[in-house]
């Protein structure tokens, strides 16, 4: 694993926004416990008891997309890590309504979680509408930047797929020219199609619908690990 740590260890955004109603509270201090993940080393069976696939998505959000595919996959193992605590208690009514035994949250920084799962662990990743900072002398602050994405190449197995989405044209533009330097990732790509349409089996989150009703393109990237 390579990159500046101080680089990788750097969170930046809010941890928690309105206050919680009585509801989202208890799910809080019940659910949340039962559903976090674990302290230690990680693996299949340390998270989920069982040998299963590996999809980790950075960021979350309200968990839409989270729960969509702990929903459609139900032998996955799904770890989604957000450091936004009213994104944490979204995630948490996604998994109490759908019944979802399949998801693990972790409230804080997703690099903490990846540090702890073994090289070549995930078949999946997603980093989808992250912070874009979009002004020059933030750039460093972008979680699409060599040191981050040394750990997910690390992470993934051969074959492994990371997902990555964004409607911000500055970021959008940054994420390209990172990626295009790269060795150990293929864009799977064939055609305009396969990045201006959102695929069938990446479930909407509210963030993207949100885009697009104020007028914004959406951009989705796949790529494969060598």
């Amino acid at each position: 694993m390579s990159g500046d740590p101080t680089t990788l260890r750097r969170l930046y955004g809010r941890r928690q926004g309105h206050a919680l109603r009585q509801g989202q509270q208890g799910l809080v201090d019940e659910l949340l416990p039962r559903v976090s993940v674990p302290e230690g080393p990680l693996d299949s069976r340390a998270l989920f008891g069982d040998e299963r696939p590996l999809w980790l998505e950075i960021g979350f959000g309200a968990g839409e997309h989270l729960a969509g595919q702990a929903a459609a996959n139900p032998d996955v193992g799904l770890i989604g890590c957000e450091p936004f605590l009213n994104g944490v208690v979204g995630a948490l009514g996604h998994i109490e309504r759908g019944g979802l035994a399949n998801v693990r949250l972790h409230m804080g920084d997703a690099l903490g979680v990846l540090e702890r799962l073994p090289d070549a662990s995930l078949d999946r990743l997603f980093l989808l509408h992250p912070d874009p900072w979009p002004k020059a002398r933030h750039a460093k602050r972008r979680f699409m930047n060599p040191g981050p994405l040394d750990v997910l190449a690390a992470k993934l197995k051969p074959g492994g797929e990371f997902r990555f989405g964004t409607d911000h044209p500055v970021y959008c533009r940054w994420a390209m020219m990172q990626m295009n330097r790269r060795r150990d990732f293929d864009w799977l790509v064939a055609g305009p199609g396969d990045w201006q349409v959102r695929p069938a089996d990446w479930p909407e989150t509210r963030y993207e619908a949100k885009a697009r009703r104020i007028g914004h393109e959406v951009w989705y990237f796949r790529y494969r690990r060598v």
